[in-house]
């Protein structure tokens, strides 16, 4: 029997992914979970955001906290995009630009993003990742302990030091000097004219991690 681990909250606010799973005949362990709505095994966990979740969350500058949390603890996370689309638009706060810009960067830092329609498509998905996962590759669900970070800045700060040669301080000296991950990393060769400590195979070795194909096997 396929098994997946529900977190206590979601599972009370997302009823129909709930009851889809177990019309799908899907074993369900509900608790609270410090990062993640679903984990389906040992290394594989999902969030789920409704369109409207997406960007609260990306308003209140919560959202790359959360996700980075979850792909510490679980490798291969990825996030559920539930709902139409074009809703973005009647988000007058924030531009849709902004949420495409913010779903790309998750991308290219290898956080992928599945849109599901509704939730029971999204129960469809959860229940089909979940069985690859426990029948084909023999993993079971763990739920794994989850690094907290105090604010945002910590999260950008552990996201850019864990690339090579980088460290804590000199991450926080990139964000001083750009601002945002994103802009920093669409900067990577500016890095040693601009930053003290960094040298030329330093951010060659930057490069290489976040635009080299993976090798498998």
């Amino acid at each position: 029997m396929i098994k997946i681990v529900v977190d206590s909250k979601e599972a009370s606010q997302a009823g129909k992914v709930v009851s889809n799973l177990k019309s799908l005949g899907t074993k369900l362990e509900i608790k609270p979970l410090d990062a993640g709505d679903y984990i389906l095994s040992d290394e594989l966990a999902a969030e789920r955001k409704t369109v409207t979740d997406f960007v609260k969350t990306l308003m209140r500058r919560k959202l790359f906290e959360q996700v980075f949390a979850l792909k510490e603890a679980y490798p291969n996370a990825f996030l559920i995009f539930e709902g139409y689309a074009p809703l973005i638009h009647r988000f007058s706060r924030i531009k849709p630009g902004a949420v495409w810009a913010a779903m790309f960067t998750l991308a290219r830092h290898g956080i992928p993003i599945i849109p599901t329609l509704n939730q029971r498509e999204t129960a469809q998905l959860l229940y089909s990742a979940a069985r690859l996962e426990q029948t084909e590759r023999k993993r079971t669900p763990r739920i794994h302990p989850v690094k907290k970070f105090k604010s945002l800045r910590d999260a950008q700060i552990y996201f850019i030091s864990s690339l090579p040669g980088i460290g804590a301080e000199r991450a926080s000296s990139i964000l001083e000097r750009y601002g945002t991950p994103a802009k920093a990393l669409d900067n990577i060769d500016s890095w040693p004219d601009e930053i003290d400590g960094i040298g030329l195979k330093t951010a060659e070795k930057a490069r290489k991690i976040l635009h080299s194909t993976s090798e498998c096997g």
